[in-house]
């Protein structure tokens, strides 16, 4: 065992312990009457940060809550590896039914169970482990490396952006590692090689200017969720194929080794974890490469009308329906929202108006080649340390700040997660498997260290 490896056994209590007092930090990014937990947060990471090693620290303050950036330089002949992750947390709420305190952690059943766990303050912290037992036990790091942990992803990362392309010299790099993901099963290593992109809108069908006796005024006044059904019904087939003219225009095609990769992935059980009776796809794709790689349409909400018990006969006033689009490299979001916008006008029954809403946050997709040298190096460790070889997928998910890394600075985002299925993220009873703390630390060490021979 190295140098290194027994660094992590030996102070394993105590970097657990570390991590605790992480978690009992109620660092709520959308609760404004929590702002000193958010500064007990970043001075947390300060410390730590000077405890590794690190002298170049900054806090960067933002309208709402600071961004924590650090660099270690060691030679301008190394890789520099950019670190990105996130302290602040979901609100925990409904407190009841959590089985224990969400900020008092607790291990149960080898799960680390605290808000947080997971998503993202295990998983981060994890990363200042590695680099602490690599400079302890060498006396410097094998490649330089800048951290950017921010307190702002539950909320958007509305000032990320904003942050990363005024300083691209500060924060640029060669590559960037983050781990905000997970396993597509318990001890599976996965390595995630693309996300989707985002957009959406909202819209509201108008009528009569109040709610109408639909015994007096049916048959003669266009009913606002009749008119909605019609134009939800023409945006999407019973094959799940969207319907939108132009909407899969740009979308990059499935290749047939991308469609291999995910052949070969392990598949969740839909039927049984659900309660459904069977899945749907896009005529032509598996449930997996519709989910991971093909671009879909849903409708997030529907409402109008009574919803009161019993009847009450009326036409609404008005309907409306909020839907977003996950999307694939090649679509641009603006551009589908304008075919939305189009599509929405273009069928609009006569009788009735319509005001749209476009998604303010907006994302591209993103794509790495599973092939990069990184990606190849990245599986490797991963599998070594968890004694299985890892497998390749994409998300239905979407990360926005891979994508605008990848958009400032252009270079791959190695997303090595190590959450599992069950983890329970933003719900209550989040967890962490301790053994994948374990050897989360193995895989991360050994990337880092082989990282300057990756050719």
């Amino acid at each position: 065992m190295s140098e290194t490896m027994t660094f992590l056994e030996d102070n394993r209590d105590r970097h657990l312990a570390m991590l605790n007092d992480f978690l009992r930090i109620k660092s709520i990014s959308t609760d404004s009457s929590l702002k000193d937990e958010m500064t007990k947060a970043v001075n947390f990471l300060v410390d730590y940060l000077k405890e590794i090693g690190f002298s170049e620290i900054e806090v960067e303050e933002t309208d709402k809550h600071p961004l924590v950036y650090a660099y270690y330089h060691v030679s301008d002949e190394l890789p520099t590896a950019l670190i990105y992750g996130h302290y602040d947390v979901q609100p925990a709420d409904p407190y009841e039914l959590w089985d224990s305190a969400p900020f008092e952690p607790e291990v149960r059943n080898g799960r680390l169970y605290a808000r947080g766990a997971s998503d993202d303050k295990g998983q981060v912290f994890m990363h200042l482990v590695a680099l602490e037992a690599l400079m302890k036990t060498t006396g410097t790091l094998p490649l330089n490396i800048k951290v950017c942990i921010e307190g702002e992803e539950e909320i958007g990362s509305e000032n990320l952006y904003t942050i990363l392309n005024k300083k691209k010299a500060q924060f640029d790099a060669d590559f960037c590692v983050i781990s905000d993901s997970g396993m597509v099963e318990e001890n599976q290593p996965t390595v995630l090689y693309g996300l989707k992109g985002f957009t959406g809108l909202e819209f509201t069908v108008k009528g009569p200017n109040r709610d109408l006796h639909s015994g007096l005024y049916g048959g003669a006044v266009r009913n606002p969720l009749m008119a909605m059904s019609h134009i939800l019904s023409s945006m999407k087939d019973v094959n799940e194929v969207v319907t939108v003219q132009g909407f899969y225009d740009d979308a990059q095609p499935l290749t047939e080794e991308e469609r291999t990769l995910m052949a070969e992935a392990p598949k969740e059980d839909y039927e049984k974890a659900l309660d459904i009776p069977t899945t749907v796809s896009e005529q032509g794709y598996t449930a997996t490469e519709h989910t991971m790689a093909r671009p879909t349409l849903e409708i997030n909400g529907l409402f109008g009308g009574y919803q009161g018990e019993g009847t009450k006969t009326i036409i609404p006033e008005k309907a409306t329906a909020k839907l977003t689009c996950r999307l694939v490299p090649g679509q641009d979001p603006i551009d589908i929202q304008d075919k939305l916008v189009k599509h929405i006008e273009t069928h609009l029954p006569a009788g009735v108006t319509v005001d749209i809403t476009r998604e303010p946050l907006s994302a591209k997709a993103y794509k790495v080649d599973f092939n990069h040298p990184l990606i190849k190096q990245a599986a490797k460790s991963y599998g070594d340390a968890f004694n299985k070889e890892a497998v390749f997928v994409r998300m239905g998910g979407s990360i926005p700040v891979v994508e605008w890394i990848d958009d400032i600075f252009g270079i791959p985002v190695i997303l090595l997660g190590f959450g599992t299925p069950d983890d329970r993220l933003h719900s209550p009873n989040e967890s962490f498997p301790v053994e994948n703390f374990d050897r989360g630390l193995i895989t991360l060490v050994d990337f880092y260290q082989q990282v300057p021979e990756v050719k």
